[in-house]
């Protein structure tokens, strides 16, 4: 009995268990052998102590009448285990467990290892449950497929493949330092996931290296990080005495040196953060020089970068890399553009500004779809080119007929009557009444951006039969 007992705190200490854990799961495994073995519906109960050791039992209730023999029992056959036993007391009946035999032994061992698996996990979950993030010194035990199951001490974890930074390589027996990333209780391996490639390593590294960083003077304020590439970690110091970055860089850059050497040569920016956006998003881009930041949507987070024509690949990065880790470490969308690529755009804008209004501008004035998907079949794409054309030119046009050269005219006047008349609020008087066409006219190049061109003389003709002169009046 008293290496039964000694084997079960053995074990117990061995996976760091509580000892009556690991009782509770013997008595467990003798009841469901018993079982599984005499193949009753009897309840059993199984006990053990130092001196008697593990004993099995079958429970019966004392009854004047017996209903069902596998629970209750006649007084008389209780006097034979218990000389007190009175009706309504229970009865524990002693069973031999020598018969159990060998395949309920390997059932009870089964299920004592189950039951003590999963006191281990949840003794696991609960010491490592609050301590995800923290920095952990681990040994390389073995080697699953891609995978790494590190040493912990008190329990395994495992490393996998995308955890990994792809700089570093390992042997059975190397040390590393890690950070505890998931602890699931569910798992079927090791509970604990730890990882090499997190940004929370570089901040915990950061803390124990910066002791600015470990007392709260310098703190770190957000990290975007590519393993075995390059990482961005910003940081603001609440001393105005204490520069934040150059105290991460350390007296000849030793402090952040020493970082790099334990991430294997991975680079680091360290950037000095700003509650200003735009000023953020220049120091994010670093080493590349900005010329200018815009807020598109404030709302969506969205930002456009132009930088020099010299500085654009260098603002981007190595497949897109520089841009990328800026934008997560700043939480927006960023657009890097050329000075050449904007002032590009701003010219297709102007070209398109000059052109005219698409015709699909005069759907508003009561022109159809299916003739606005005509005309830009045909060719004309501006209201100002399909004001210059004849009926006849209009009618050459598949599926243009009388009747819808006729809506097309419709809708010009009424395009160019409401163009008059928000252009041209100046009130008439009898002696420029005779003037109207000229006016009209001078106010299609006034305005501004939208009208480089004077309009053709059939527009100028169409305008003037839609009564554009009786309609100048406000």
């Amino acid at each position: 009995m008293d290496s039964i007992y000694q084997s079960i705190e053995i074990l117990s200490k061995e996976k760091g268990i509580d000892s009556q854990i690991v009782l509770d799961a013997v008595k467990d495994a003798m009841l469901i052998a018993a079982r599984k073995h005499f193949r009753t519906t009897e309840n059993y109960e199984a006990d053990f102590n130092e001196t008697s050791g593990l004993r099995l039992y079958a429970v019966k209730t004392v009854a004047e009448a017996v209903s069902d023999p596998s629970t209750e029992m006649t007084l008389s056959e209780a006097k034979r285990y218990d000389p007190q036993a009175e009706v309504g007391t229970v009865v524990r009946i002693p069973k031999p467990t020598d018969a159990l035999g060998r395949i309920s032994a390997q059932t009870a061992k089964q299920v004592i290892f189950q039951k003590v698996r999963e006191a281990e996990r949840e003794t696991v979950y609960r010491e490592y449950a609050d301590r995800v993030g923290e920095l952990v010194n681990t040994a390389i035990k073995r080697v699953e497929g891609l995978d790494l199951v590190v040493d912990l001490g008190k329990t395994e974890a495992r490393l996998p493949k995308r955890e990994q930074s792809r700089l570093e390589t390992y042997s059975v027996g190397d040390r590393v330092r890690c950070v505890i990333k998931i602890v699931d209780k569910s798992a079927k391996g090791p509970g604990v996931v730890v990882s090499r490639a997190d940004a929370e390593l570089v901040k915990r590294l950061f803390e124990q290296e910066v002791p600015e960083i470990y007392d709260g003077t310098v703190a770190i304020r957000g990290c975007a990080r590519e393993a075995g590439e390059r990482t961005k970690i910003a940081v603001s110091s609440r001393d105005r005495d204490v520069d934040s970055v150059g105290a991460c860089v350390g007296m000849k850059g030793m402090r952040v040196q020493s970082i790099i050497r334990e991430l294997r040569g991975e680079k680091i920016d360290i950037i000095e953060y700003s509650d200003d956006s735009i000023q953020f998003a220049t120091h994010a881009l670093s080493p590349a020089k900005i010329t200018r930041v815009t807020i598109l949507d404030p709302a969506e987070k969205h930002m456009e970068v132009i930088v020099d024509d010299s500085q654009l690949s260098l603002a981007i990065g190595k497949r897109g890399q520089n841009v990328r880790l800026a934008a997560k470490l700043l939480g927006w969308k960023i657009d890097i553009k050329s000075e050449e690529e904007k002032r590009q755009e701003v010219q297709n804008a102007m070209n398109l500004l000059s052109t005219g209004a698409p015709v699909s501008a005069l759907i508003d004035f009561g022109l159809a779809e299916p003739i606005v998907d005509a005309l830009v079949k045909g060719d004309i794409g501006t209201v100002e080119k399909l004001g210059g054309m004849t009926p006849e030119q209009l009618e050459s046009i598949p599926d243009i007929d009388e009747d819808a050269v006729a809506r097309i005219q419709q809708a010009i006047n009424g395009y160019y009557g409401q163009e008059y008349g928000e252009q041209a609020p100046i009130e008439s008087t009898p002696d420029d009444a005779e003037e109207t066409p000229e006016q009209f006219s001078g106010a299609e190049t006034v305005s501004g951006e939208n009208a480089v061109d004077s309009t053709s003389d059939n527009m100028v003709e169409s305008a003037t039969e839609s009564g554009v002169e009786e309609g100048q009046q406000p």
